[in-house]
């Protein structure tokens, strides 16, 4: 993340907010060791589980992601400590003084801590804020440089929206310059809740609003966050009778939604004719397969090489890319974006940095 205030080197440069679910965490976990430590993803946990810490210890050993527990109960069991898992928490102004203690027990194992502040529902005015974070502080035992701030500004899903969002978030952000944060990022959810409406048998754009909120918000110097290819909105994604073949696809500014009923009721065949589609588009990066591992999935299936796969793994592949898409654009954001971190090349596909080792399957998103 860009740094507060201009003087400390900060290793991330993007902090995808992502559900806590298999799809979202598959991604993560096929993200290139190299790449890792370019992300600091925050993620959403609604239920703590086996698969679910089990899916978090399989991430990459370079990725330290944070984990908001504020859904579940306040409770021993949901403390992230607990998990046996390397991991960062984050802190809401509102979480109890139990939990404040715990989340500190937490954040001392890697001296940093996550405090989210959303625009929507932390209201208050300069001086409560700054009682409140100093109440963070007090009771978590640590101090502002240890701590990541992350505005986020949640649905921004229309025009009216990134103006509602933008004049807040400039007021956060004049806020926290009393402070000396470790770093500064705004993160907004562009994918709107409606998805499972949207026409199908035919690619379908949305913009991606998130983006354009950041963009409008240069001048303030703070990092990006987004909300993956999911929606902001808790629950959204989550349409009961909805298994339509579907891939969320990440462009310059937009998004371009697939979703298939095409060739009968064989799900495999369906899926199939989408991603040939999608291969084909001109929207498909230069780099074909070696632009992510999802990409790379993508093309299997539209060579017939592997099945339909499952809701998890369309969100799974959809999120790859969509991380590879969204690091390559804050990497080099002044050149064309169409060739992701990876090229192919005779034996696969290589980092442009150097060929990856032979038999590694991990790749940038």
């Amino acid at each position: 993340m860009v740094p507060a205030h201009g003087g400390r080197a900060a290793e991330p440069v993007y902090r995808p907010v992502l559900a806590g679910r298999r799809g979202e965490l598959e991604a993560l976990a096929h993200l290139d060791d190299a790449l890792a430590p370019l992300l600091a993803p925050v993620i959403d946990v609604h239920a703590v589980d086996a698969c679910t810490v089990d899916l978090l210890g399989r991430l990459p050993a370079g990725l330290l992601p944070a984990v908001d527990v504020s859904a579940l109960p306040d409770r021993p069991e949901s403390e992230p400590a607990r998990w046996g898992v390397p991991l960062v928490p984050v802190i809401g102004l509102a979480d109890s003084d139990r939990r404040l203690v715990a989340h500190g027990t937490a954040a001392r194992a890697h001296a940093r801590a996550v405090v989210r502040l959303r625009t929507g529902r932390d209201r208050a005015g300069p001086d409560a804020t700054t009682g409140a974070v100093e109440r963070v502080w007090r009771l978590t035992r640590l101090v502002p440089e240890q701590c990541d701030l992350l505005i986020d500004a949640g649905d921004v899903c229309c025009p009216a929206d990134v103006r509602l969002a933008e004049p807040r978030v400039r007021r956060l952000a004049g806020w926290a310059r009393r402070h000396a944060w470790r770093s500064v990022t705004v993160a907004a959810g562009g994918m709107p809740p409606a998805v499972a409406r949207l026409p199908a048998d035919e690619p379908v754009r949305l913009e991606r609003f998130d983006w354009q909120l950041w963009r409008g918000l240069a001048d303030l110097d703070v990092g990006y966050g987004d909300y993956g290819v999911g929606c902001a909105a808790r629950g959204a994604d989550d349409v009961p009778g909805d298994r339509l073949p579907t891939l969320r696809y990440t462009t310059d500014g937009g998004w371009w939604i697939y979703r298939w009923s095409r060739r009968g009721g064989r799900g495999d065949e369906r899926f199939a004719d989408l991603c040939r589609t999608l291969v084909a588009a001109p929207w498909w990066p230069a780099a074909g397969a070696g632009f992510s591992w999802g990409d790379h999935e993508i093309l299997r299936r539209a060579r017939r090489g592997a099945g339909a796969g499952s809701p998890a793994n369309w969100a799974a592949w959809s999120t790859s890319h969509h991380l590879a898409h969204v690091l390559a654009a804050l990497l080099r954001p002044d050149r064309e974006q169409r060739d992701g971190p990876w090229r192919a090349g005779p034996d696969g596909p290589e980092r442009r940095a150097g060929r990856a080792p032979r038999g590694e399957s991990r790749r940038a998103g």
